[in-house]
């Protein structure tokens, strides 16, 4: 069986990078995002975005509850995915998701490499925003499914709420056997 590779681009969007939830470490990390895709894609590894995708009535959900800052609802420009990120992104799927994790994305997954759970033979490396959140939620659904896949995340094309919940979501993750570069 020859090894097979993914990477999942994890909610590059305007909201999370520099709108209403953005930060300067956000910033300072879509070029190395931008890199990391492009090589992907030169590599032929296939790559897969995902996308925070809210409504109307953001405020009223559960969420919303919680973290009472309207963000990415879909059609906004907040929404949209950085444009720099869209376009070294070109064909590459787009996972519309309503919470932190996808439950959609362990399927995704599989559609895009061939590889079956439990995953042996396969690298599923993540990389986007926030680490604290949406890096670490979906990272850990995935290392459910894919128990035998080895799971990277790349630190410098990450950022978190904060630079300490960054560092504390890198270091939950390796504490659950994912490889943090």
């Amino acid at each position: 069986m020859s090894h097979k590779r993914i990477l999942i681009v994890v909610d590059m969007q305007n909201d999370f990078v520099d709108g209403a939830l953005g930060s300067v470490e956000a910033v300072a990390i879509v070029p190395a995002v931008v890199e990391k895709i492009r090589l992907a894609k030169a590599a032929g590894v296939p790559v897969l975005a995902t996308m925070d995708t809210h409504h109307a009535d953001y405020v009223s959900s559960r969420e919303g509850r919680f973290l009472p800052v309207e963000h990415c609802i879909e059609g906004t420009d907040g929404w949209q995915l950085k444009p720099e990120v869209e376009a070294a992104l070109g064909d590459a799927p787009r996972l519309k998701k309503p919470s932190f994790g996808s439950t959609e994305l362990s399927e995704k997954v599989r559609e895009l490499t061939g590889v079956s759970a439990p995953g042996a033979g396969l690298t599923i490396e993540l990389i986007g925003l926030c680490t604290d959140i949406c890096v670490v939620s979906n990272a850990l659904l995935l290392k459910a499914v894919y128990y035998e896949a080895d799971m990277v995340v790349d630190s410098a094309c990450c950022a978190g709420v904060t630079p300490a919940k960054h560092e504390a979501a890198l270091e939950t993750m390796r504490s659950c056997q994912i490889v943090i570069r």
